[in-house]
Protein backbone atom coordinates (compact mmCIF):
# COMPACT_ATOMS: atom_id res chain seq x y z
CA UNK A 1 0.00 0.00 0.00
CA UNK A 2 3.25 2.31 0.69
CA UNK A 3 4.50 1.78 -2.63
CA UNK A 4 0.82 2.57 -4.39
CA UNK A 5 0.57 5.61 -2.24
CA UNK A 6 4.21 6.80 -3.43
CA UNK A 7 3.45 5.90 -6.76
CA UNK A 8 0.23 7.59 -7.44
CA UNK A 9 0.67 10.46 -5.40
CA UNK A 10 -3.04 10.09 -3.68
CA UNK A 11 -3.31 8.74 -0.21
CA UNK A 12 -5.36 5.29 -0.31
CA UNK A 13 -6.70 4.64 3.11
CA UNK A 14 -10.33 4.35 2.34
CA UNK A 15 -9.10 2.00 -0.58
CA UNK A 16 -6.71 -0.20 1.45
CA UNK A 17 -9.27 -1.37 3.72
CA UNK A 18 -11.51 -2.78 1.06
CA UNK A 19 -8.75 -4.39 -0.44
CA UNK A 20 -7.84 -6.56 2.10
CA UNK A 21 -11.05 -7.67 2.84
CA UNK A 22 -11.52 -8.46 -0.58
CA UNK A 23 -8.45 -11.02 -0.73
CA UNK A 24 -7.97 -12.29 2.44
CA UNK A 25 -10.65 -14.08 3.97
CA UNK A 26 -10.94 -14.94 7.84
CA UNK A 27 -14.55 -16.23 8.34
CA UNK A 28 -14.73 -19.99 8.84
CA UNK A 29 -17.80 -20.25 6.45
CA UNK A 30 -16.38 -22.00 3.74
CA UNK A 31 -14.89 -24.99 6.30
CA UNK A 32 -17.13 -27.27 5.62
CA UNK A 33 -21.07 -28.32 4.62
CA UNK A 34 -23.22 -25.41 4.07
CA UNK A 35 -26.31 -24.66 2.17
CA UNK A 36 -26.86 -25.72 -1.35
CA UNK A 37 -23.42 -27.93 -0.63
CA UNK A 38 -23.31 -31.16 -3.26
CA UNK A 39 -23.30 -34.36 -1.01
CA UNK A 40 -22.43 -37.92 -1.60
CA UNK A 41 -24.67 -40.97 0.01
CA UNK A 42 -21.85 -43.64 1.20
CA UNK A 43 -24.43 -46.10 2.71
CA UNK A 44 -26.07 -49.05 0.55
CA UNK A 45 -29.69 -47.72 0.85
CA UNK A 46 -32.71 -48.08 -2.18
CA UNK A 47 -32.81 -43.94 -2.14
CA UNK A 48 -29.08 -42.75 -2.18
CA UNK A 49 -28.11 -45.78 -4.58
CA UNK A 50 -30.05 -45.59 -7.77
CA UNK A 51 -29.18 -43.25 -10.31
CA UNK A 52 -30.97 -39.23 -10.44
CA UNK A 53 -30.33 -36.68 -13.07
CA UNK A 54 -29.86 -34.31 -10.08
CA UNK A 55 -26.94 -35.31 -7.17
CA UNK A 56 -28.02 -34.51 -3.76
CA UNK A 57 -27.91 -31.11 -1.88
CA UNK A 58 -27.34 -29.39 1.93
CA UNK A 59 -30.87 -27.29 2.34
CA UNK A 60 -30.44 -26.99 6.34
CA UNK A 61 -27.67 -27.61 8.78
CA UNK A 62 -29.21 -28.18 12.02
CA UNK A 63 -26.48 -26.29 14.21
CA UNK A 64 -26.35 -22.98 15.26
CA UNK A 65 -23.62 -21.42 12.88
CA UNK A 66 -25.04 -23.01 9.46
CA UNK A 67 -21.97 -24.96 8.74
CA UNK A 68 -21.78 -28.80 9.21
CA UNK A 69 -18.72 -30.68 10.21
CA UNK A 70 -18.43 -34.08 10.43
CA UNK A 71 -20.97 -35.53 13.15
CA UNK A 72 -23.96 -33.20 12.30
CA UNK A 73 -27.35 -33.64 11.18
CA UNK A 74 -28.32 -32.12 7.92
CA UNK A 75 -31.41 -31.80 5.89
CA UNK A 76 -30.77 -32.90 2.45
CA UNK A 77 -33.32 -32.82 -0.85
CA UNK A 78 -32.39 -36.31 -2.99
CA UNK A 79 -34.70 -37.13 -5.77
CA UNK A 80 -37.76 -34.46 -5.02
CA UNK A 81 -37.62 -36.01 -1.12
CA UNK A 82 -36.26 -34.04 1.93
CA UNK A 83 -34.52 -36.73 4.14
CA UNK A 84 -32.31 -36.22 7.21
CA UNK A 85 -28.73 -37.53 6.98
CA UNK A 86 -25.49 -37.60 9.24
CA UNK A 87 -22.05 -36.05 7.82
CA UNK A 88 -19.60 -38.71 8.40
CA UNK A 89 -16.20 -36.80 5.80
CA UNK A 90 -16.28 -33.60 4.15
CA UNK A 91 -13.49 -32.23 2.13
CA UNK A 92 -12.27 -29.18 3.86
CA UNK A 93 -9.54 -29.72 6.50
CA UNK A 94 -10.60 -29.86 9.82
CA UNK A 95 -9.31 -29.66 13.69
CA UNK A 96 -5.85 -31.86 13.74
CA UNK A 97 -5.33 -35.34 13.00
CA UNK A 98 -9.19 -35.58 11.26
CA UNK A 99 -9.36 -37.27 8.07
CA UNK A 100 -10.17 -35.37 4.68
CA UNK A 101 -11.81 -36.92 2.33
CA UNK A 102 -12.12 -36.81 -1.60
CA UNK A 103 -15.77 -35.84 -1.67
CA UNK A 104 -18.71 -34.32 1.15
CA UNK A 105 -19.90 -37.86 2.07
CA UNK A 106 -23.08 -38.45 4.11
CA UNK A 107 -24.92 -41.64 5.73
CA UNK A 108 -29.24 -41.18 5.19
CA UNK A 109 -30.57 -41.18 8.97
CA UNK A 110 -34.53 -41.45 9.71
CA UNK A 111 -35.72 -39.17 12.24
CA UNK A 112 -35.20 -41.31 15.09
CA UNK A 113 -31.33 -41.36 14.17
CA UNK A 114 -31.61 -44.87 12.75
CA UNK A 115 -29.48 -45.87 9.20
CA UNK A 116 -31.71 -46.27 6.48
CA UNK A 117 -29.18 -48.52 5.08
CA UNK A 118 -27.71 -51.70 6.30
CA UNK A 119 -23.71 -51.11 5.28
CA UNK A 120 -21.32 -47.83 5.19
CA UNK A 121 -18.88 -48.68 2.15
CA UNK A 122 -16.57 -45.74 2.63
CA UNK A 123 -14.23 -45.40 6.19
CA UNK A 124 -15.64 -43.51 9.33
CA UNK A 125 -13.42 -41.17 10.82
CA UNK A 126 -12.54 -42.03 14.86
CA UNK A 127 -13.74 -38.81 16.30
CA UNK A 128 -17.57 -40.47 15.21
CA UNK A 129 -16.93 -42.68 17.93
CA UNK A 130 -15.70 -40.43 20.43
CA UNK A 131 -18.71 -38.09 20.70
CA UNK A 132 -21.05 -41.41 21.39
CA UNK A 133 -24.29 -40.34 19.67
CA UNK A 134 -24.98 -42.35 16.25
CA UNK A 135 -24.49 -46.05 17.71
CA UNK A 136 -26.80 -47.46 15.43
CA UNK A 137 -24.54 -46.00 12.60
CA UNK A 138 -21.12 -47.05 13.87
CA UNK A 139 -22.38 -50.91 14.50
CA UNK A 140 -23.17 -51.02 10.53
CA UNK A 141 -19.44 -48.84 9.52
CA UNK A 142 -16.80 -51.81 9.16
CA UNK A 143 -13.86 -49.10 8.62
CA UNK A 144 -12.74 -46.61 10.78
CA UNK A 145 -10.11 -43.80 9.94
Amino acid sequence: MALLNRRLGLPLTHLSSTVIQRHLSITGACQAIQKLTRVRVVDNSALGNTPYHRPPKCIHVYNKTGVGKVGDKILLAIKGEKKKALIVGHKMPGPTMTPRFDSNNVVLIDDNGNPLGTRIKTPIPYSLRQRGEFSKVLAIAHNFV
